[in-house]
């Protein structure tokens, strides 16, 4: 067997073996992601992560891009790209008296891009659409009985993608992606007797999404000299109908089942099916630019989702399909600068990096007072976000080709709009791999 063909075989075991672990992962501490679908994730890796998230109008013949998947045709016909990253968090969470620190690891996405024919490119890859895990709650009375009431959720959306471009004329590509979106969904609430020997008493909603998602973009590249060029990009993703069953399902135990989850239920008070639930994702439309010269590339993304009045039962949060979704306007900017990128001297070499972003929450949250008990009425809150990172290249000097270890920090706020809800800090490190080979030449010698 041939060194191509070994590498092909070990990236697909790797890939198997990934697809089995991300679907496993949580990455999310907040209670904001109780609601919709969990925290949304951006479809930014690595250097554009760095950059802000920005992604639309990158094109980079060196990088895995699936934020437009017209990026795909500016690999040349001879490398092949495969790209992971990991990142750990730390979630800092304040509601004006208390404040609790929650920790987490996540796999962010494997991706891979390879040429097919001339001016067609490929990718395929694994990437994250959102996060649920939360695991909060409070004391409370009711005619003389104290109890803890506890809020638990866990699962995530995820999404396997295969995309082509075409670049039918210079300058101008076209592309799509094709993604099989899945996750699976787990949302409880355990009350727990504190001054009587009660039963623990659990209602729980469990269900699977499986659905296939389309994205389609455009980039047009405007030649300033040979240094300098104007990207601008477009993405379009149209609205999503999925059909789910839910199971509510409402159960008695003698102890807390998180704590003793080998624990069977005592009783099974009720259990029920509701059948074709109506779970909806919004029309995206994204459009973006980068101007990039020799030494700097600077670039904007603007990002408009149609979330307002999507399907999603309101069994599950007592909400309705006119207050419970808000249209989400994301704005991204960053910038990358390296002193020469083609320099013998590795620091002169280093890409360093930034950005900054913005967005609203596409959920509204229903709002108590927690001394008074009484309805608030609803809540959102506003996301700001900073990024920082840089790029060491290893650069292969027999091809020419540069692979990169990316390093990423980046700070983010969620500030509520609303008194009595929870601001939450979140702090990331991320680290990228983007290994850049000459697979499909021929040598002469091995």
């Amino acid at each position: 067997m041939n060194i191509r063909k070994k590498r092909f075989f070990l990236l697909i075991a790797f890939l198997t073996i990934t697809i089995v672990i991300f679907a496993q992962q949580v990455g999310s501490n907040s209670p904001y992601s109780r609601y919709g679908y969990g925290l949304l994730s951006t479809p930014s890796l690595g250097a554009s992560e760095a950059m802000g998230g920005i992604s639309y109008g990158l094109r980079r013949s060196q990088q895995v891009n699936p934020g437009n998947p017209a990026s795909y045709s500016a690999l040349d016909s001879l490398t092949f790209i495969f790209d992971v990253g990991v990142s750990g968090h730390l979630a800092r969470m304040n509601d004006g008296i208390n404040q609790r620190d929650f920790y987490n690891g996540n796999l962010d996405y494997v991706a891979m891009q390879f040429p097919v024919i001339r001016h067609v490119g490929a990718s395929i890859g694994l990437l994250p659409y959102s996060k649920m895990g939360y695991d909060f709650g409070g004391a409370r009375s009711l005619s003389n009985i104290q109890y803890i009431e506890t809020y638990r959720g866990t699962g995530g959306l995820s999404q396997i993608y295969g995309g082509l471009a075409w670049e039918p004329i210079n300058h101008l590509s076209i592309g799509a992606n094709l993604s099989y979106l899945f996750g699976n969904f787990t949302r409880s609430s355990v009350v727990t007797p504190v001054t009587t020997s009660a039963l623990v008493g659990e209602t729980r909603h469990m269900y699977t999404i499986r659905e296939l998602k389309y994205d389609f973009g455009l980039q047009f590249t405007y030649p300033l000299d040979k240094t300098r060029s104007v990207t601008i990009g477009a993405v379009y993703s149209p609205k999503l109908n999925a059909r789910a069953d839910v199971n509510p399902t409402e159960m008695l135990y003698t102890g807390d089942p998180y704590q003793n989850p080998w624990l069977a239920p005592s009783q099974v008070l009720k259990t029920d099916t509701l059948q074709g639930a109506d779970f909806q994702l919004p029309h995206t439309f994204g459009l973006g630019m980068t101007y990039k010269t020799g030494h700097i590339l600077v670039g904007v993304d603007g990002t408009y989702q149609l979330w307002k009045a999507m399907k999603y039962p309101e069994l599950l949060d007592d909400l309705t399909d006119d207050n419970r979704f808000n249209n989400v306007y994301r704005l991204n900017t960053g910038i990358e600068y390296v002193s020469d990128p083609v320099s013998q001297n590795f620091f002169r070499r280093i890409r360093f990096r930034g950005g900054l972003s913005y967005a609203n929450s596409y959920t509204n949250f229903s709002v108590t007072n927690p001394e008074t008990g009484a309805a608030e009425g609803m809540g959102s809150f506003r996301e700001y976000g900073v990024n920082v990172g840089v790029g060491l290249p290893f650069h292969d000097y027999m091809t020419g080709h540069v692979s990169m270890l990316n390093i990423g920090f980046g700070y983010s706020r969620q500030q509520p709009d609303r008194d009595f809800m929870i601001s939450q800090d979140m702090f990331k490190i991320s680290v990228n791999m983007n290994v850049n080979e000459f697979w499909f030449f021929k040598r002469q010698f091995n």
